[in-house]
């Protein structure tokens, strides 16, 4: 089932399985989400949990169980249910049930919330231990959103972090995460997007990338993200297909080295009984008010 909200002049509608938004609109009507053609890649904007990113043959361990999961886990495919639904806000809750157990032998509520409000779109997530045991897990967010954005069709696009920093990144090797770390892509803070960047698969930084940036042309309508406790970030498209993921995660892919216990994966979270964790996104859409998505305003 889909949700719509709206308010402040903007509409975004999300949908009950993986609790993942479906489109994203300003107030100048122009959508900001890319469509999930298949040709391409089918996704939109799936919440990943209880793992970021792959495991070693789909195979790990969580207390020294076994289990097997498949990439970036199984919260994007399972039915959410709603917990509260209004105007300007959905939240969406999911509990453990036989078939997360069979996958995650962990007891866990896991909230999302989408709110528009008047600077943008906030997506919050919050994790609840509700097992009687450690919960370890990763959690980030996966939104594709159009290349180019609309009204700067033909300019070049970049990405600017707030901190204007130069993070080191760390190279993917068959989906898994190598702990060597190659040379920043980024200039003071600045990014020039092409597509052979992304030739090797996404780029991921474990660290140093700040909490804020924008991504857009550089003379006109851009968007705008500052995150909460999503200290990884990654970038990632198929080479030449019409959309970026900006992707901010607590979690990442297991270490081409290392173990397949997800306690020992980067960025893994542990969470005693009752203990919660929260995350959030928060998107700027000022740039497409109505009026003001032309470029160069």
């Amino acid at each position: 089932m889909m949700h719509q909200i709206s308010g402040f002049g903007r509409r975004a509608v999300i949908h009950d399985t993986g609790a993942e938004l479906q489109s994203l609109r300003g107030g100048d009507g122009a959508e900001l989400l890319w469509q999930g053609d298949p040709q391409w890649w089918s996704g939109r904007s799936p919440v990943l949990f209880p793992i970021v990113g792959r495991a070693k043959d789909d195979h790990l361990t969580v207390a020294g169980e076994p289990v097997v999961m498949a990439q970036h886990g199984f919260a994007r495919r399972q039915t959410f249910r709603v917990i509260e639904a209004a105007e300007h806000h959905v939240l969406h809750e999911l509990t453990a049930s036989d078939a997360t157990l069979a996958a995650y032998p962990r007891r866990f509520r896991l909230r999302i919330e989408h709110r528009l409000t008047a600077e943008g779109l906030s997506i919050g997530a919050e994790v609840l231990n509700t097992d009687a045991r450690a919960l370890p897990f990763g959690l980030g967010f996966h939104p594709a959103f159009q290349w180019p954005l609309p009204g700067a069709e033909g300019a070049p696009h970049v990405i600017n972090l707030g901190t204007g920093a130069e993070p080191l990144q760390n190279p993917l090797s068959g989906g898994l995460l190598r702990r060597d770390r190659t040379a920043s892509p980024f200039t003071q803070g600045r990014l020039a997007l092409e597509a052979d960047l992304f030739r090797n698969d996404a780029l991921v930084f474990s660290e140093g990338a700040g909490e804020a940036l924008s991504y857009g042309p550089e003379t006109g309508p851009q968007l705008r993200f500052r995150f909460e406790n999503l200290p990884l970030i990654a970038f990632w498209t198929r080479p030449g297909a019409p959309f970026l993921c900006i992707e901010p995660w607590h979690g990442a892919a297991a270490w081409t080295d290392g173990g397949a216990a997800l306690e020992d994966r980067p960025g893994t979270i542990t969470l005693q009984p009752g203990e919660t964790a929260g995350f959030a996104v928060h998107i700027d859409l000022q740039d497409f008010d109505a009026g003001r998505g032309a470029m160069g305003r």
